[in-house]
């Protein structure tokens, strides 16, 4: 496979914003429809420990190579929900942990259940199970690249722009591993390819759509994704998820905005 887990863990680093000037915010303020659609982001940012126990009760852990990314990528994933935390800070927005916990419990059995659902999924459909569990990783970070350029290109301030921008180069790491493992797995076996494209085309979401409510799921797709240049990006990941192995045709995310009535 293409991607270098050795150099990609030697590379490993947290994300650096401590030479941006946030305070610039307080003068510039960033608006309540942008400070709301970043709280999203940092929530789900945040919540990637709860994503990664999940998947260690799946077939995903025995892979060592998965299981070296996962553990760089949960530490990564974190400090990117400690900056859009920094920067919601400025605007008078907390996320602390104690926010992030009352935020979990309201989930509740959803919550709990979530790890006995991968596990049985993950026991039911075997190894093909961890070409599933990459190409949704691929989707999910193609997503998330695309969001954060698209909030980069709609506020067009230069500090927010500088940060989302390093946000989404580490996050294009995690697409580069994630479309290395999904298109060798799928490429390798007809079977991940049909139960790739049946889970991808029934549950796949927006992410974040598991923990927040369905208005916020709207508010921000609506902001990032609506009109035709969100259409254009939605499109392009799209073309991008459908260009793996097996996968020709899925239009998972403009399928995901029209059920959001997002036009």
């Amino acid at each position: 496979m293409a991607f270098d887990i050795d150099r990609y863990a030697a590379t490993s680093v947290r994300l650096d914003w401590d030479d941006l000037d946030l305070e610039h915010f307080r003068s510039h303020p960033l608006p309540p429809a942008t400070l709301r659609t970043l709280r999203y982001m940092a929530d789900v940012e945040y919540h990637t420990v709860c994503y990664t126990r999940d998947l260690l009760t799946t077939p995903s852990h025995r892979e060592p190579e998965v299981g070296a990314f996962m553990t760089m990528w949960n530490r990564e994933e974190f400090w990117h929900g400690e900056a859009l935390a920094a920067v919601l800070g400025v605007h008078g927005v907390t996320v602390d942990y104690d926010a992030l916990k009352a935020s979990r419990l309201k989930l509740g059995w959803r919550d709990r259940l979530d790890p006995v659902k991968q596990s049985i999924a993950g026991a039911l459909v075997g190894a093909d199970f961890i070409a599933v569990h990459m190409s949704w990783g691929a989707a999910n970070e193609w997503s998330a690249i695309t969001a954060y350029q698209r909030m980069a290109e709609l506020e067009a301030d230069p500090v927010l722009a500088e940060l989302l921008g390093r946000i989404a180069r580490q996050e294009a790491r995690h697409v580069a591993f994630y479309t290395s493992q999904a298109r060798a797995r799928l490429a390798a076996s007809r079977r991940a390819q049909q139960v790739t494209r049946f889970a991808l085309s029934r549950f796949w979401a927006p992410v974040g759509s598991s923990i927040q409510p369905r208005e916020e799921v709207r508010h921000v797709m609506t902001q990032l994704m609506s009109g035709d240049a969100g259409r254009r990006a939605a499109r392009k990941v799209d073309d991008s998820i459908s260009g793996m192995p097996g996968l020709a045709g899925l239009t998972i995310v403009q399928d995901a905005l029209d059920g959001l009535g997002v036009a």
